[in-house]
């Protein structure tokens, strides 16, 4: 039986996807709750195995971004489904890059979101028209409009270049190239996409297609 984890911090929401996990008998709710840090410090008193998917709101009330939420659930060993109404696509598309399995819409039917539960699980990718539509729809997240310098600078970083050796490179000066990726963290924080780190910049780039998915990999800070 499938373990899940329901975080929403509306209550109504949470007791019917309770109710028809029940009824239905494929999953078992181990933990309803308003937000992750509440499950992840439940399992940690409880000692207790990862759920094996966790349905996510995309938006919580403890202030928590979806990028914080859902790579802390990753990382903790949960596949995630984000149950949301996603009517913004720059949150879709950052919950999907920080690594959640798909998205299913709020007004589905309760069987709609258990059937995507039980794909989840079984390692079965989700192929929903919302999810699609969501990131399709939002051209300023397709489109981070960095110049053709800013591009170069962060090809040749995130595929682990120090920044001195990526501007001797390129001929210019250090302090231009660590503007170039100044500016380039700026652009995609304005559309969703936040880049804070080095490898955070490498998942930026293979998205983007300015390197090849192969590269997407560990980098050093």
């Amino acid at each position: 039986m499938t373990r899940v984890a329901l975080i929403d911090d509306h209550e109504s929401v949470r007791l019917g996807l309770e109710a028809g996990c029940a009824r239905e008998g494929s999953a078992s709710v181990v933990f309803s709750g308003s937000t992750v840090t509440d499950y992840l410090s439940w399992r940690q008193e409880q000692q207790v195995s990862p759920a094996d998917v966790v349905v996510l709101d995309l938006t919580l009330g403890d202030g928590a971004t979806v990028t914080e939420n859902v790579t802390r659930l990753v990382a903790d060993g949960s596949s995630v489904i984000i149950h949301s109404v996603a009517d913004r696509p720059a949150s879709v598309r950052e919950a999907l890059a920080a690594g959640a399995a798909g998205i299913v819409s709020k007004s589905s039917r309760i069987d709609d979101v258990l059937h995507a539960v039980s794909s989840v699980a079984q390692g079965e990718p989700l192929n929903n028209v919302e999810w699609a539509s969501a990131v399709e729809g939002d051209r300023d997240f397709a489109d981070a409009q960095l110049s053709a310098r800013e591009r170069d600078v962060l090809r040749l970083y995130a595929a682990g270049l120090p920044l001195k050796v990526v501007a001797e490179r390129l001929g210019v000066a250090y302090s231009t190239a660590k503007e170039n990726i100044t500016r380039v963290r700026m652009k995609y924080v304005d559309v969703g996409r936040p880049a804070p780190t080095k490898i955070d910049l490498l998942h930026r780039a293979v998205e983007d297609g300015l390197l090849d998915r192969h590269a997407d990999r560990e980098s050093s800070p």
